[in-house]
């Protein structure tokens, strides 16, 4: 039985070698930076004896099968195991098209990262008394439309609770795009936040909990956090085409009263060629683009503000995305009407109890 291991994440590296790169002039992703990034994290990790590295999805920029391919090929050597699932960039449409992968070639290509049939999500014994579950997240309509939340569909939740009626006593990792716990206050009924949420979160929650599982990794809403609920705990990790383009080192040990201890370990890709600050200019590349994003946020209820009073606040918000995105927020715009003052301390990293509480980029967790 395992009773120690080290392994890192690193979460939406939206990979885009440079001639498919599409120009958005509104988009928060970096991807310009996504291949130099992944390869000198990739050099950090060399050093750092992992047995293993997850990625939880938004592998490539838009699903398509260049970018798909390189990755492949990169991931295939490396010295350890890496286990993928795919995020709603990975398969934008459930049938394939000339520039983009499907559903169906999306364990396929990835096979030697945790897929060994046609099912996109798998179980795994990747260290002895240790599992892996990768679950797919993403869903279509009857045309093939990607919905706009996550979803798992019930053939995947019956395969799940089967698959855990044979674990027994094993550690249980899932990795899953979607968030399934809310990283954002009210982020599962927020016109703004419930889209980054696995829809029908309750569902599995309510297998994975009699099974014991207790730790889940997921991605897609680019920010660090560390949400706990009940005896869940589940990890995201920030995009590495995002600021702060950060990835996580973790340490599981397992006590001698029998429970394991995580050690949360976050490091941030300070430069890249072409960037020698990458901090500064990703986080005001995060803030010249925040404008719609705030006033929208401020528009949307519960605050509800009018448009005039959102435009004015609005400006004052320039980081606010940036400074939720880096982990262990503290806010305090004393400066700001009261309700808006209240409404936005909510987002500071506050425990139960409204405690400051900084776990989210460096911790040691208990499960």
């Amino acid at each position: 039985m395992t009773s120690r291991f080290r392994f890192a994440v690193i979460s939406d590296p939206h990979i885009a070698l440079p001639h498919t790169i599409w120009d958005n002039p509104h988009r928060f992703h970096l991807v310009e930076v996504s291949v130099p990034a992944l390869e000198q994290v990739l050099a950090a990790l060399a050093t750092a004896d992992l047995d293993f590295l997850l990625l939880p999805g938004d592998l490539t920029q838009h699903g398509e099968w260049e970018n798909h391919q390189w990755l492949v090929q990169r991931l295939g050597q490396l010295p350890y195991p890496v286990y993928v699932v795919p995020g709603n960039h990975d398969i934008i449409a459930r049938d394939a098209e000339k520039r983009a992968i499907g559903l169906s070639d999306f364990p396929q290509l990835y096979q030697p990262f945790g897929y060994t049939g046609d099912r996109p999500y798998y179980a795994h014994e990747i260290l002895p008394g240790v599992r892996l579950i990768g679950l797919n997240s993403i869903a279509f309509d009857e045309n093939g439309v990607q919905l706009p939340t996550g979803w798992l569909d019930e053939a995947q939740l019956r395969w799940l609770a089967e698959t855990l009626d044979t674990v027994g006593d094993d550690l249980v990792l899932v990795m899953v795009h979607h968030n399934v716990l809310e990283h954002l206050p009210g982020q599962a009924r927020h016109g703004m936040g419930q889209r980054y949420m696995l829809q029908n979160a309750a569902d599995l929650l309510e297998i994975l909990e009699p099974a014991g599982v207790r730790l889940i990794f997921t991605g897609h809403l680019h920010v660090q956090d560390v949400a706990q609920h009940r005896e869940f705990c589940e990890i995201t990790t920030g995009s590495l085409v995002s600021y702060p383009h950060p990835y996580r080192v973790l340490v599981a040990t397992q006590t001698d009263q029998g429970f394991w201890q995580i050690e949360v370990d976050t490091t941030r890709v300070e430069a890249v060629s072409g960037w020698d600050d990458l901090q500064t200019y990703s986080r005001d590349w995060m803030g010249d683009r925040s404008f719609s994003f705030m006033h929208r946020l401020l528009t949307l209820p519960p605050l509800a503000l009018a448009d005039a009073e959102a435009r004015a606040i609005a400006p004052h918000l320039r980081y606010f995305w940036a400074d939720i995105a880096q982990g262990d927020a503290w806010f305090d715009f004393h400066h700001l009407p009261p309700a808006v003052r209240q409404f936005l301390h909510r987002f500071s990293a506050l425990d139960a109890s409204g405690n400051y509480c900084p776990i989210d980029n460096q911790t040691l967790l208990r499960i």
